[in-house]
């Protein structure tokens, strides 16, 4: 996909169709204005008479405009101008995209960077456009007998009515391109069912490693840990989860250095790669457990992350660290009740082994400390918790570093994927109290997010690390079940803002 950015007169574009926002009240911005004005004020009659509501996501395609050199025009609508910020923008742009992706056209010239929003640049709408532009494209239908059809959309001008603005929309769309590409990478990985996306190699997860790092011309180092590196290591809580699976279980590590100086900290991302969860011994309900394909999401994202990370080349070190196993009931698989060791040393009663995502995490999150990082972020679909405290639109996130969380929220406010900030008191700890170990891997039902962050945060006491808990935006359910793609957005701009830092630093 292809993202030139044009300026001057949009009535000249040559294009397949040419694409306009309108706002319901008729206002027009400038692109519009100019269209209008070229056109025999076609499009502020259309609207004046009714015969385009521009309410929010609307379309309306007109297959021939006098005075203009683009063979169709799409209009859409953004609704009412002082309720069209970013929320409506994004939905306007889905709108758009997916009538363009029906359409038998190769290319289209948006003028989407004319709206205003606050405190959002050309660099972040034209972004938003890249991005909007992957989500529409993608599909997913590699075990269907019969193909949807795929579009022939392949470039997308973006039309820029202030000369000055031209540059910060080619970056904007040069990164919202990469991320796009992430994020589609991340919901293929969560889509695959089970038994095609498993851990290991010479199977799935290890084998999509190895393909970034061949593709990646050396940018990208990769090391896959087997069950007997793990045994010598000592991770045996990673270990005890995958024992009633006849996959065996990986650690799976990747390593970008981008940053001038080879020595600089880098930022670590380890990923939860439970690439199906029965639950285990703690078996979970027959209803929708086809869903637990979606338990290695948070590794999903760390592979779509890496994606985008090389994409870019931002000029920072990345350590990107998935736990990948597959929680199994058998005759070998650890049981309630069982005493564990983890690689940091501490022993873990488990009093429900469904309570496995921590269980992976804390030895991958322990093997992070050998990095000597400058920040850790996990990522998980950990608890169902999240999902009553906060739905399906805000990412959890609990941190022991307020720094570092407001850095990642900033960071979800700049992407627009974003995170709520939840407390991780002390008070909280003794939840995870155990008459036989150092610790239960569950503290009961009050506060099931902050206990799962509470475990995890025993093994992240040697760096600034935040949780992500991904269980209620990571897929959606019912008729449009898929995955999201998602915190790819939010993680890859804290890696830029990371990098900025850096070069404001020096």
């Amino acid at each position: 996909m292809e993202f030139p950015v044009k300026t001057g007169n949009p009535a000249k574009v040559e294009t397949a169709c040419l694409v306009i926002p309108v706002y319901q009240e008729g206002e027009l911005l400038p692109a519009a204005a100019r269209l209008d004005d070229a056109s025999e004020k076609l499009i502020g009659q259309l609207i004046e008479r009714g015969d385009f509501d521009a309410k929010l996501g609307r379309v309306q395609m007109i297959p021939f405009a006098p005075g203009l050199c683009a063979e169709r025009l799409l209009l859409v609508g953004l609704g009412k101008r002082d309720k069209c910020q970013e929320a409506a923008f994004r939905k306007a742009l889905d709108a758009a995209f997916t009538a363009l992706a029906e359409l038998p056209v190769d290319d289209c010239a948006v003028a989407f960077t004319d709206v205003p929003l606050a405190e959002r640049g050309a660099d972040w709408k034209a972004r938003m456009v890249a991005e909007a532009t992957h989500r529409a494209l993608y599909r997913f239908d590699e075990f269907k007998s019969e193909k949807a059809p795929t579009s022939r959309l392949a470039q997308v001008t973006l039309l820029v009515s202030e000369d000055g603005e031209a540059g910060a929309a080619r970056e904007g769309a040069r990164i919202g391109d990469a991320v796009g590409q992430g994020v589609s990478f991340t919901r293929t990985l969560g889509n695959l069912p089970g038994n095609v996306c498993t851990p290991s190699t010479p199977s799935y997860l290890a084998e999509q490693a190895e393909a970034l790092g061949k593709a990646s011309g050396g940018a990208l180092a990769v090391e896959i840990l087997d069950e007997e590196a793990l045994e010598a290591l000592g991770a045996h809580s990673l270990l005890s989860v995958g024992r009633g699976s006849e996959q065996p279980s990986r650690l799976i590590v990747m390593k970008y250095q981008g940053a001038e100086n080879p020595e600089e900290a880098p930022h670590v991302l380890v990923g939860k790669g439970i690439t199906f969860d029965t639950g285990g011994i703690s078996l979970k309900p027959g209803e929708a457990m086809d869903e637990m394909k979606f338990d290695m999401c948070g590794a999903a994202s760390v592979f779509g992350t890496v994606k985008a990370v090389l994409g870019i080349r931002p000029k920072v070190n990345l350590v990107a660290i998935v736990a990948a196993a597959e929680n199994m009931p058998d005759g070998r698989a650890t049981k309630p009740g069982d005493i564990i060791k983890t690689l940091k040393g501490l022993s873990v009663e488990v009093l429900n082994t469904d309570a496995e995502g921590r269980l992976v995490l804390c030895d991958a999150l322990t093997y992070a400390e050998r990095f000597e990082p400058a920040s850790v972020v996990d990522i998980a679909t950990l608890t169902g918790a999240c999902i009553i405290a906060l739905g399906h639109h805000a990412t959890g996130l609990l941190s022991n570093d307020d720094d570092l969380a407001l850095d990642l929220l900033d960071a979800g406010e700049a992407a627009w994927d974003r995170a709520w900030h939840l407390p991780l008191w002390d008070e909280y700890q003794e939840q995870l109290d155990s008459n036989f170990a150092d610790l239960a891997n569950i503290g009961g039902r009050p506060a099931g997010t902050i206990t799962a962050a509470c475990f995890l945060s025993r093994f992240a006491d040697k760096f600034p690390w935040a949780h992500l808990d991904i269980a209620g935006t990571a897929w959606t359910s019912g008729k449009q079940k898929g995955a999201s793609g998602r915190p790819v957005g939010l993680l890859t701009q804290y890696l830029l803002d990371r990098e900025s830092e850096a070069i404001v630093e020096t």
